[in-house]
């Protein structure tokens, strides 16, 4: 005999940013994981090539937050391509799917590799896609800014 408890259990986990959709986006968050992206890259790199256990340690506490939060940009700018921009907003901007593309490209790359350039050109291209998206809402004085 089941408890109620068992069969009111959820037998599947979904998340989602809002398929309601809840109408608040808004890129600085890929802009947040990406900064943290180049953080993490240049940390590693300051590391340099010294073997032992502490820096191998910091060396993948480093690795694996840098793409952690790469995978996190690359998922809140797919969130922002596909739930907020229609093709009523991107009428203005015919290549934006193109920056889109750029961007996962980026954080893929960045993911993959170490590459304190490839940090620097995702931030450089979600700054594109700022840019873009405060001017659909007609938002042009909105300043894109970083947290370091």
């Amino acid at each position: 005999m089941h408890l109620l408890s068992d069969l009111l259990r959820p037998r599947r986990l979904a998340e989602a940013h809002c398929d309601g959709p809840c109408g608040i986006y808004d890129p600085a968050s890929a802009r947040i994981a990406a900064e943290a992206v180049l953080s993490m890259a240049q940390k590693i790199v300051a590391l340099g090539d010294a073997d032992d256990a502490a820096t191998n340690n910091t060396r993948s506490r480093f690795t694996a937050i840098k793409e952690e939060q790469a995978e996190l940009a690359k998922r809140e700018l797919n969130i922002l391509w596909t739930d907020y921009f229609n093709p009523e907003r991107t009428a203005d901007y015919p290549d934006l799917w193109q920056t889109f593309w750029n961007a996962a490209k980026l954080c893929s790359r960045n993911k993959t590799e170490l590459s304190v350039e490839a940090g620097e050109q995702l931030l450089a291209t979600i700054e594109e896609i700022h840019n873009v998206f405060w001017a659909t809402k007609g938002r042009d004085d909105v300043p894109f800014y970083l947290a370091v």
